[in-house]
C-alpha cells in the first residue's frame, strides 16, 4: 500500500530502473553477438548476482542480529519453484528468444503481455469475475500478439528464427505469472528482499547443470572483457540494485504506481535496439501496430473503473 504520493526521488529511482531493465534486452543481444549462449550469459548472471544478494544478506545480517535467513522447511520446495519459474526457465527463454526474435520483440512481448496473464490467472484462480472491459482488452491484446508474431514474421519474409523466437519468447510472461501468483504468499510471509535473494541464488544454481550439458560453462575462461562488463552490468544494475529499487517502490508508493512504470520499458529497449550501430534491429508496420494493440488491451484490463 502506498504511503505517499511519489516525490521527485521516487520518480527518478523508478526512471533509473526502468532505463536498466529496458536496457538489458540491448546488452543480452550484444554479448549474444559475441558467440556466448543465452544459457551462459543467464547462468554467469545470476550466479554473480546470487553472490550479490548472499553478501548483501551477510551484510544486513552483521547490522542487525535480529534479522532472520531462515525460512520453514515446507517453504524450500516454493522458493525452489519460483527459482526455477522467475529465473531459470525465465531467463534461458528470454535469452532464446532475444538471439533468434530480437530484443524489441522480446521487450514487447515479455513486458506488456505479463499484466494481462496474472490479470487473467488471478480471476481463474481466485473466481473473479472480468468485465466486459476486461474480456474486450484480452481480445485486443491477443490480436496484438498475433500481430507482432505471424505478421511480423511475414514482414520479414517469413524469417524462420523470428517465429521461433516469438514462440519461444511467448513462454515467458507465463512463466512470470506463475511466479507472481506463487510467491504472492511467500513474499508477504517473508522479507521482500530475502525471498529475492534466495530466488535469484536458487535460479542461478538451477542454471548450472544446463550450461554443463551445452558445454558453455566453460566460456567463463575465455570471455573477453566486454562480457564480463555486460554480465557484471545485468548483475550489478538490473538484478541487484533494480530489485532493491522494485521492492523499495513498491513500499514508498504502492504496486500500481510502480508496475505502471514497467511500461516504457520497452520503449527504452526499442529505441536502444534501433539506434546502436552493432545492432541496429529493424521493426516493421505489424510489429509497431501490434505493441500498440497489446498495450491498448493492457490498459483495458488494468485501468480504473
Amino acid at each position: 500500500m502506498a504511503t505517499k504520493s511519489p516525490n521527485l526521488l521516487d520518480v527518478s529511482l523508478l526512471v533509473v530502473l526502468i532505463v536498466f531493465w529496458g536496457s538489458s534486452f540491448v546488452v543480452v543481444k550484444l554479448v549474444l553477438l559475441e558467440g556466448l549462449t543465452p544459457f551462459a550469459i543467464a547462468t554467469f548472471r545470476f550466479l554473480v548476482a546470487g553472490a550479490l544478494f548472499l553478501l548483501a544478506l551477510l551484510v544486513e545480517k552483521v547490522r542487525n542480529r535480529n534479522y532472520s535467513l531462515k525460512v520453514e522447511l515446507r517453504d524450500v520446495s516454493v522458493l525452489i519453484f519460483l527459482g526455477l519459474t522467475g529465473i531459470t526457465l525465465f531467463f534461458a527463454a528470454q535469452y532464446t528468444g532475444i538471439e533468434l526474435a530480437g530484443a524489441s520483440i522480446a521487450a514487447i512481448l515479455v513486458c506488456l503481455l505479463s499484466p494481462i496473464l496474472i490479470t487473467s490467472f488471478s480471476a481463474m484462480l481466485f473466481k473473479e469475475r472480468l468485465v466486459r472491459r476486461q474480456v474486450l482488452g484480452i481480445g485486443v491484446a491477443a490480436l496484438g500478439t498475433l500481430a507482432v508474431t505471424v505478421g511480423g514474421a511475414l514482414s520479414l519474409q517469413f524469417n524462420r528464427n523470428f517465429l521461433v523466437g516469438s514462440a519461444i519468447i511467448l513462454a515467458t510472461p507465463v512463466l512470470w505469472t506463475a511466479y507472481s501468483l506463487a510467491g504472492k504468499k511467500t513474499i508477504e510471509k517473508y522479507s521482500p528482499f530475502l525471498t529475492v535473494a534466495y530466488v535469484n541464488m536458487l535460479g542461478g544454481i538451477m542454471l548450472v547443470p544446463f550450461s554443463l550439458a551445452e558445454g558453455s560453462f566453460t566460456e567463463a575462461f575465455t570471455m573477453s572483457m566486454t562480457g564480463w562488463l555486460a554480465i557484471l552490468y545485468l548483475a550489478v544494475t538490473c538484478s541487484l540494485i533494480g530489485y532493491y529499487i522494485w521492492l523499495r517502490s513498491i513500499k514508498t508508493v504502492g504496486a500500481a504506481i510502480t508496475s505502471s512504470f514497467l511500461f516504457a520499458e520497452p520503449l527504452v529497449t526499442v529505441t536502444l535496439a534501433v539506434t546502436l550501430p552493432n545492432i541496429r534491429e529493424q521493426l516493421t508496420l505489424p510489429i509497431i501496430a501490434g505493441a500498440f494493440l497489446i498495450l491498448a488491451g493492457v490498459y483495458l484490463i488494468t485501468r480504473k473503473q
